[in-house]
């Protein structure tokens, strides 16, 4: 029996988002080099995402918070001694490009922007702003030589490859009396980022706007509890629950699922649809899907508003603020846009 391959390493330390469309890389070397064994890199936290998934061998973690740089040189450590053979960063810093460039693995890739890929043995280009999706920049790092099928690929995102997520049965189960009982949806209401934030005055304009019937579940982690029984308490409607905090990325996403529609931000939810194929309502306020952040889902919507804003997009992330003081990019998107794609 011939010997594997020496392992792959993908290294992608940012954001619950970018790590799960990180995973459609991992869907694509599954199907064109599933004899190579491929390890990932992730900041604490967001090992969890990564549980039990198929295709990967080893989840290594990077503590962020405590003795970060002392963390990140043990981590060079392990990273050599392990004899990747390729070693590959999605993100354009310093810290991942140091672990990169002094890996030790014959193949070390990452974007030209990176400040030590001068150390990398291929560069690749790193443009936002063109419509390329991100998973497309991303698997330009794998394809040294791309054909025809691969650039068609790179420019129509049904032919991307998705990312995926593989919810296990302990996360099915946690949320299948939710499930039960019949038609729901749920809301992600809120972001780390103000200015991609959908205002909770409006939030609250949609809960009293949808059938009466129809169940609600609101999603997302334990900085995002407060916000969300806020919601319940303002809406009055009985069939509001709030699960944030209270459910893992994994279980929300079995959860998303089963949902008749799920309405995000443009942030990590969103992402956790694509990963599993729930229908996704993506409401852009003051970033654009030309960044390459969409949706991937079968069945998807962006919503943003109808107003022509010189002002939008005011930066590649939110804001804190809106740096003008009036937000029109949120507050002028309608309700009843989101209405629309429930009943489409």
């Amino acid at each position: 029996m011939p010997a594997k391959p020496p392992a792959t390493l993908l290294i992608q330390t940012a954001f619950i988002g970018d790590v799960i469309l990180m995973t459609a890389l991992l869907e694509h070397l599954a199907l064109h080099e599933s004899a190579t064994p491929v390890d990932v890199l992730v900041r604490r936290g967001n090992e969890g995402l990564l549980a039990g998934h198929p295709h990967v061998r080893h989840v290594l973690i990077w503590d962020k918070k405590h003795r970060k740089y002392a963390n990140l040189w043990q981590l060079l450590r392990q990273i050599r001694s392990a004899k990747y053979g390729r070693v590959v960063t999605l993100q354009r810093f310093a810290s991942t490009g140091f672990l990169a460039a002094f890996s030790g693995a014959p193949e070390r890739v990452g974007f030209a922007k990176n400040p030590l890929s001068r150390f990398f043995t291929r560069r690749v280009p790193h443009h936002i702003g063109d419509g390329t999706h991100e998973v497309a920049r991303n698997l330009r790092l794998l394809d040294a030589s791309p054909d025809e099928e691969l650039v068609s690929r790179l420019f129509d995102n049904s032919l991307l490859p998705k990312p995926r997520l593989y919810p296990s049965a302990a996360d099915k189960a946690a949320v299948a009396p939710f499930v039960a009982g019949g038609p729901y949806v749920c809301l992600a209401p809120t972001s780390v980022w103000f200015t991609k934030q959908y205002p909770e005055e409006k939030w609250l304009e949609f809960l009293a706007a949808l059938p009466a019937g129809l169940r609600v579940y609101l999603l997302g982690g334990p900085p995002d509890v407060a916000a969300c029984e806020r919601l319940v308490a303002a809406s009055g409607r009985e069939n509001v629950t709030n699960l944030a905090g209270k459910v893992s990325l994994l279980a929300s996403a079995a959860l998303m699922r089963g949902a008749v529609m799920n309405y995000v931000n443009d942030s990590a939810p969103m992402h956790l649809c694509s990963a599993v194929g729930a229908p996704v309502t993506a409401i852009f306020c003051s970033t654009v899907p030309a960044f390459g952040f969409g949706p991937l889902s079968p069945v998807s919507f962006v919503v943003e508003t109808a107003e022509p804003l010189a002002c939008k997009p005011c930066g590649l992330h939110g804001h804190g603020a809106c740096p003008l003081g009036h937000f029109r990019c949120a507050h002028t998107i309608e309700v009843r846009q989101l209405l629309a794609t429930l009943a489409g």
